[in-house]
């Protein structure tokens, strides 16, 4: 079986690493003898599934994510079931691949119109009105 990421990218199985660990935090015995936390690790780096073009772009994207030896780890422990969060971590995972993968369209500056220059302006000299006279009046001699 594999992830399905989106029409162009599936991860086969055998490149995803998964783990799981008793969640800490409140729950009574249940939470601290079952191992329901599941974390979900995947080298980006070195999967055979990206291009190198998809690798960089993926790289660039969550690059606050990825370790240094190029690994993307996603966890779960919301549920009280294991099943319940490897689906839920797995498919976090495809949701950050996805929208790391989407080619953003680049943006076109724009320059401000002449009135809204104006505008602005006028706003900044009744702006300015206003704090004037708040100003104590100055002493003449």
């Amino acid at each position: 079986m594999t992830l399905r990421v989106n029409a162009r990218v599936s991860i086969p199985d055998d490149e995803i690493a998964l783990s799981a660990s008793p969640h800490g935090g409140p729950g009574g015995q249940h939470a601290n003898r079952s191992a329901t936390r599941v974390e979900v690790r995947f080298n980006v780096l070195s999967s055979t599934a990206l291009s190198s073009v998809q690798k960089a772009r993926l790289a660039k994207a969550l690059a606050s994510r990825i370790s240094s030896d190029g690994t993307l780890r996603v966890a779960s422990g919301r549920e009280r079931s294991q099943l319940q969060n490897r689906r839920a971590a797995l498919a976090r995972l495809a949701d950050l691949l996805a929208e790391a993968l989407k080619t953003r369209r680049p943006r076109t500056p724009t320059v401000p119109t002449v009135s809204s220059k104006r505008a602005r302006a006028e706003s900044k000299r009744r702006r300015s009105g206003i704090k004037r006279l708040r100003q104590a009046p100055e002493e003449t001699q």
